[in-house]
């Protein structure tokens, strides 16, 4: 038995469509996302003040291949993935190195 021509006509002009507005609405908004987010991420600097995904707030005082240096207290630094910063709280002037 041959499949109906207009069936799979059908199909197409029905599924073409459900694609472009799940690419417009899911896929791009998400590709333009990541590049901000990784953009973000490779111009951080000493002194930034910065939060993490889990919530750590903390002050970058020294940036490696794949990590950050957080001072989160007087005495207390943690070194984190860069991927794990989820945003910029503001960037210090110079203070004492």
């Amino acid at each position: 038995m041959q499949p109906n021509p207009n069936l799979t006509m059908l199909n197409l002009t029905f599924i073409l469509p459900v694609l472009a507005i799940w690419y417009f609405l899911v896929i791009r908004p998400d590709g333009k996302k990541r590049k901000e987010t990784q953009e973000m991420i490779n111009n951080l600097k000493k002194n930034a003040e910065v939060v993490t995904h889990h919530g750590i707030h903390g002050t970058i005082i020294n940036v490696k291949d794949k990590t950050f240096i957080l001072r989160v207290d007087d005495n207390a630094k943690i070194e984190i993935d860069k991927s794990a910063v989820a945003y910029v709280k503001k960037t210090r002037e110079k203070e004492n190195d």
